[in-house]
Parts: structure tokens; sequence; C-alpha cells
């Protein structure tokens, strides 16, 4: 067992890494629970197309709107302080939503209330816990380190979590619910065991907070639009997030009309880019110790471009299996490296404000894709948001080439 725990977090990254890597493992058991269980609660309420849409509305609205207040926060509160709260209060809405539905006074309307103040408390603990990493491990790990946390992610949220998730509600609507409660709470006594660097800003007088944060947050988009790597890295994520989200949005339509696969196919889509996703991670230390980070983003914007493509093409599932798979590696390892890339070129100081700026981009990238996609498909079939993706990705890409140039040297513009 010893062996194993070297092999995952190497004692080099010291006791802290360990401890936040357990908490995100639990609390990422709980979130892919959820993934299955909150879905599968609306549905079981409402059967009306747009309640439902609302449902997942709600779950991406928050990033949006309260993104850049948790970076503003972050750098200048007590992380640890903050994740430790929120989780506590993200577990009692789970706890008040488990026992309104197991005594069966839980409304639609307050179902879909409790799902808009997880996804809340769920933006303020993710962008706090980004900025734990880098304060705990030497640059020179963060790569590996991060990976860790994304097989953590694979594995169970995205694999594992579902269909637990699932399996317990068929128990009983209440007992999913139940269950990310105690895991996010334990999640917060792991967190709450990590030690970390002094980190916190001067505090400022009440009555200059609301000033102090808008001060905070403009100073990060100051800092975004001079950092060459960082700037061209958020400009890559939104772009490429309006074109993924295009063709993403209508996903199972795509499966079911173009591909004929049921739901069951749909759903061996999401399994096949998960298991693909796991490999990349595992191999991601191999990666890198051939390829600059710099060179492993150009590579994977270009698969992604072909990824449209050969969806575009495509009418096999089997084959629309194998790309999926390949698609899942290359987003987990592209993923995983942009994170490594801003945590090494932002100051520990700006290091929630400048991940909420990238938040927003991704969010917002894929509810500008989303809403095209949409569009598009009405008018003119379910691949033409994937034409659009190709067209728009290549177009990207061949725009950016020479500035991804500044991501390959992040490092060296990181250097004191």
């Amino acid at each position: 067992m010893s062996s194993l725990v070297e092999i995952v977090a190497p004692r080099r990254f010291g006791v802290g890494f360990r401890w936040l890597l357990a908490s995100s493992w639990v609390s990422n058991l709980g979130d892919g629970i959820a993934l299955a269980a909150g879905p599968l609660l609306v549905a079981s309420m409402t059967h009306d197309p747009f309640l439902v849409a609302l449902g997942a509305l709600l779950q991406w609205l928050p990033p949006l709107v309260f993104g850049l207040l948790a970076g503003a926060l972050a750098d200048r509160l007590d992380r640890r302080l903050i994740i430790v709260t929120v989780d506590l209060l993200r577990a009692g809405v789970l706890v008040l939503l488990t026992v309104a539905v197991a005594t069966d006074v839980a409304s639609i309307a307050l179902v879909l209330l409790a799902m808009f103040l997880l996804g809340t408390a769920e933006v303020f603990a993710d962008n706090t816990s980004s900025t734990l990493m880098p304060m705990l491990v030497h640059r020179d790990d963060l790569a590996i380190a991060n990976s860790r946390l994304v097989t953590g992610f694979i594995t169970v949220n995205q694999l594992a979590g579902p269909p637990i998730g699932a399996a317990l509600f068929a128990v009983g609507h209440a007992v999913p619910f139940a269950a990310q409660a105690s895991v996010v709470a334990l999640g917060a006594v792991l967190i709450s065991r990590v030690v970390l660097p002094p980190h916190r800003r001067e505090r400022t007088r009440d009555t200059q907070l609301r000033h102090a944060l808008s001060g905070d947050i403009a100073e990060a988009f100051r800092w975004v639009l001079h950092n060459a790597a960082v700037r061209t890295l958020v400009l890559t994520i939104f772009v490429f997030n309006i074109t993924f989200g295009a063709a993403w949005s209508i996903l199972v339509l795509y499966a079911t009309q173009r591909l004929g696969m049921g739901a069951i196919g749909f759903g061996l889509l999401t399994t096949f880019s998960a298991v693909g996703g796991l490999v990349g991670t595992l191999s991601y230390g191999w990666i890198t110790r051939r390829l600059s980070l710099g060179n492993i983003m150009r590579i994977g914007l270009v698969f992604e471009t072909f990824t449209h493509l050969a969806l575009a093409l495509t009418r096999t599932p089997w084959v629309a299996l194998g790309i999926f798979f390949v698609f899942g590696a290359h987003a987990f390892i592209w993923g995983t490296t942009s994170m490594t890339v801003r945590q090494r070129a932002v100051p520990t100081e700006l290091q929630g404000r400048v991940g909420s700026v990238n938040l927003v981009g991704t969010y917002g990238g894929l509810v500008i894709g989303s809403a095209v996609g949409g569009v598009l498909a009405q008018h003119w079939g379910v691949t033409a948001p994937f034409w659009f993706a190709f067209a728009g990705s290549a177009l990207f890409v061949v725009l950016i080439w020479g500035q991804l140039t500044h991501i390959a040297h992040a490092d060296e513009a990181s250097e004191p």
C-alpha cells in the first residue's frame, strides 16, 4: 500500500499535496454522484423540456455570475478557510435537499434553487482549490501533480460517480444526495489538514471592500492582457470552447439521429471519452518528458480541429467511439497542460483572480457555442455544428499559431 501511495503521491510532493489529492478525489466522487442523480431527480418531477433545460442552465450560470468574485476573494482571504466553509455550506444544502426529498415536500422550484446554490458553492470551492497546487508543489512537479488530480476527476467523477449516483437513486430518490452530503463534508475535513504558506493580502476596511474587490478584478484583467502566455491561453480556451460547445451542445441528437446509437450508445460516447482521458493522464509523465508544454498544446489544438471534421464525416458508431477515445485522451492532456502553464506563469497572489478570468472565458465560450450549435442544427442539420467547429477551429489555429510560442516560453517568463 505504501508503494502505491508513493507512486500516486510521491513523498517529494509533500504531505499537503496528499491531503489536497485525497480531498479532491473524495469531492469529485460527490460531484460524480450528482451528475446522474441531479438530472434524474428533475426528470422524475417534471417532463417540461423548459424546466429540464433550466436545470442545466442553473448549473452553467454560476461560473459566469460569480467566477470573478470567487477569484478576487481567493486572493484576498484565507484560501483553505474558503474551501472548508463553502464545502460545509454545500453539505448543509444537500442535507436540507435530502430531507425535503425524503419527506416528499420538495417542489421543482426548490430542487432548481438547490442546484443553483450548489453550483454557486462549487464555483468558489473549485476556483480556490486550483490556487493551492502551486503553493504546495515545486513548479517542476506541477505537470505530474496536476495529472494526478485529473486522474481522480476522470475515475471517480466521470466513470465511477454517475453509475453510483444512478444506482443510489434507484434505491431511493433521497439516498444519492445524502451520500453526496457525506463525501462533501469529508472533503472539507481533509482539506482542513492542509498547511499553506502565507498568502492573504492586507485586509481592507469593510466600507471599502466592494471597491477593493473591483480593483482586484481589474488588476487580474490587466495582468492577463500584459502577460503574453496567459493572454494567449485564455483567448484560445474561449474560442475553442465556442467551437467545442457548438458541436457538443447537440451531441445527443448527433448520436441518435446521425449514428443511430440510441440512449445506451450515447452513454458509451462519454464512457469511451473518459477511458481515453484516463489513458492520457496515466501517460502524461511519459509525454512531458519528450515534448515541451507548448508543443503539447499545439498538437492538441490540431487534434481537436480534426476531431470535429472526423465526426462530421462519419456515420459509423464504432468509428465515432474510437474518435471519442482519442479525443478524451487529448482533452485531459490539454486541460492538464493549460492548468500547469497558468500555474507556472501566474504569481501566487494572483492565482485566484487569473483563474477566475480563465473560468469566465471557459464558460462564456461554452454558452456562446451552445447557442450557435442549436441554431445551426435547427436550420442545417445535426452535422452543421461539427462543420462550423472544424472551420472555426482551423481558422483560429492558423491565426494564433505564431502566438503559441508565448505559451511555449511561459516558463522563462515566469522565472524570478
